[in-house]
C-alpha cells in the first residue's frame, strides 16, 4: 500500500515536470536579462528609436520634405533647427527621426521573413536527412557562392531601385545563413535520447517535429536572426547609399549619407550623423542579441 500511495503521489509530479521545467528555464531567461545591464540599456535605447520614429510627427513640427534655399546645411544649434539643415535646407532631426522608420524596417522586415522561408527550410533539411537535406542545403550553397552585398546589389541592379526590391534581394540575401543554423541545431537535436523516445513511443514524425524539434531549436535560431538585423540595417544602408536602395525624396539613413556627402568638407558634424544613427542601432542590436544569447545558455 505505501509503495503503491508512493507512486500514486509521484504521478502528477512526472506529469507536470516538463511544464515546470520550461516555466523555471523562462524565468531563468527573463532574470538574467533584467540583471544584465548592457542590455537592458540597449533594449531601451532600440525601444525610444523605435518609439521616436513611429511618433515622429509628434517629436517633430517640421515637414521631412519641405526645404529652403536659404536655410542650406545650417550647423547644429540653428534657431528652429536644432541639429541643422540639409544640403536643400530640410530640418536634420526631422529627417533623422522619419528616416529611422525606413531604416529599421528595412532592417527588421527581411530578417523575419529569411527567418520563416530560411528557418523553415533548414528543420525540414535537418530532420529529413537524406535526399531533402542534400537538395535543400546544396541549393542554397548556390546563394552562399555569392558575398551577402554583392548579392543584394546585383538583385536590385537587376530589380531596380525602391522599397520592395530593397526588402526582397535583403531576404534572399539571409536566407542562407538561417538555413544552415536552423540545419545544424536541427541535425543536434535530431538525434537526443527525447527525440528517439518520442518516435519509439509512436509519434508521428510531424508530432515529433512540432512538440519536441521545434521547441529546442527555436532559440538559438531566433538569437542568431536578431544578430543579422544589425547587418541587414548597414546593408540596406549601403544599397541605398549606391542609389539601389530607397529612393530620394524619401528620408533613409543611407539615402542621407549619399545626399550629404557635399557637407563632408563644409560641416562635417551634420553629414556624419545619418552615420551615427546606423552605428548606434546596428551596435544595439548587436549587443541584444549578444545578451539574449547568454541568457538562453541553459549551461549557465
Amino acid at each position: 500500500m505505501a509503495t503503491e500511495t508512493t507512486i500514486a503521489l509521484a504521478v502528477p509530479e512526472l506529469r507536470a515536470a516538463p511544464a515546470e521545467v520550461g516555466q523555471a528555464y523562462w524565468g531563468n531567461v527573463r532574470r538574467r536579462v533584467y540583471r544584465d545591464k548592457v542590455t537592458v540599456g540597449v533594449i531601451l535605447i532600440l525601444c525610444a528609436i523605435v518609439l521616436m520614429s513611429i511618433a515622429a510627427p509628434l517629436v517633430t513640427a517640421h515637414d521631412p520634405a519641405q526645404g529652403s534655399v536659404f536655410k542650406r546645411l545650417k550647423a547644429p544649434g540653428f534657431p528652429g533647427h536644432w541639429l541643422g539643415t540639409d544640403e536643400v535646407g530640410r530640418d536634420l532631426w526631422t529627417r533623422m527621426v522619419y528616416g529611422g522608420r525606413l531604416s529599421l524596417l528595412c532592417g527588421v522586415v527581411p530578417v523575419f521573413l529569411a527567418l520563416a522561408i530560411g528557418g523553415t527550410l533548414g528543420v525540414v533539411a535537418g530532420f529529413a536527412g537524406s535526399i531533402v537535406n542534400t537538395v535543400i542545403m546544396r541549393s542554397m550553397d548556390v546563394l552562399y557562392a555569392f558575398p551577402s552585398i554583392l548579392l543584394a546589389i546585383a538583385i536590385c541592379g537587376m530589380l531596380g531601385a525602391g522599397l520592395g526590391n530593397t526588402i526582397l534581394a535583403l531576404t534572399v540575401t539571409f536566407i542562407p545563413p538561417i538555413v544552415r543554423i536552423s540545419e545544424s541545431v536541427t541535425t543536434q537535436v535530431r538525434g537526443l535520447d527525447f527525440v528517439e523516445a518520442a518516435r519509439a513511443s509512436g509519434g508521428s514524425a510531424l508530432s515529433v517535429l512540432r512538440h519536441h524539434v521545434v521547441n529546442n531549436v527555436l532559440g538559438p535560431i531566433l538569437v542568431y536572426a536578431t544578430s543579422l538585423i544589425s547587418v541587414c540595417i548597414i546593408l540596406s544602408a549601403g544599397l541605398s547609399f549606391l542609389g539601389l536602395g530607397v529612393t530620394p525624396p524619401n528620408p533613409e539613413w543611407g539615402l542621407m549619407l549619399n545626399s550629404l556627402r557635399s557637407a563632408l568638407w563644409v560641416n562635417p558634424v551634420i553629414a556624419a550623423l545619418p552615420g551615427v544613427m546606423i552605428f548606434i542601432t546596428s551596435m544595439c542590436f548587436n549587443l541584444m542579441s549578444d545578451g539574449l544569447r547568454q541568457a538562453m545558455d541553459v549551461r549557465l
